[in-house]
């Protein structure tokens, strides 16, 4: 499927699985590039998600093809900014801070949600979930609870590897790697 699309310019479709059920939504995606193929046919690729969308018929396989297939209609999703940027990016980089990881937020990238919420810790249900939500607002708002409860656990386990580490009971052991 991989070489089609490479070969035809064409995009192909990830639909979510979940429970190994097919629920009904997935995304479009375009390969970006080729880094490497091997002899038995599989290949290191970097693809880009592109779209939404809601699964119309699926067939497996797909007529004439050795995967699966169907037909699908695309999820408008309008590029809205959001009326809760400022408070999701103020959560977002208190998460990252506490992991010590590089916050590249950029928050004028429409359609934000979609872009960190593979970054925060969502379950499967919960990317899925998102991924049906409509509008940026109640994404936004959305990935903003989710972090309400992930922050403080987070934020307690650093204080507690911080009091480990500091404990001499433990001197002469290497601390805890969570």
């Amino acid at each position: 499927m991989i070489s089609e699309c490479l070969e035809q310019e064409q995009t192909f479709g990830i639909p979510a699985f979940i429970n190994n059920k097919l629920p009904g939504y997935g995304t479009e995606m375009r390969v970006s590039s080729l880094h490497k193929r091997y002899d038995d046919g599989r290949m290191d690729i970097k693809s880009k998600g592109l779209r939404i969308f809601k699964i119309a018929n699926f067939e497996n396989p797909a007529p004439g093809k050795l995967y699966a297939g169907g037909t699908v209609e695309v999820v408008e999703i309008d590029p809205e900014i959001g009326d809760h940027l400022d408070e999701l990016i103020v959560k977002l980089t208190r998460l990252y801070r506490l992991l010590q990881i590089k916050s590249e937020i950029d928050e004028t990238t429409p359609l934000l949600s979609f872009r960190v919420a593979h970054k925060i810790g969502l379950s499967v249900d919960e990317e899925y979930e998102l991924l049906t939500i409509g509008r940026e607002n109640e994404r936004q708002r959305f990935l903003i609870r989710h972090l309400d409860r992930v922050v403080p656990v987070v934020a307690e386990m650093e204080r507690t590897k911080d009091r480990i580490k500091m404990n001499g009971h433990f001197k002469n052991l290497d601390p805890l790697k969570f």
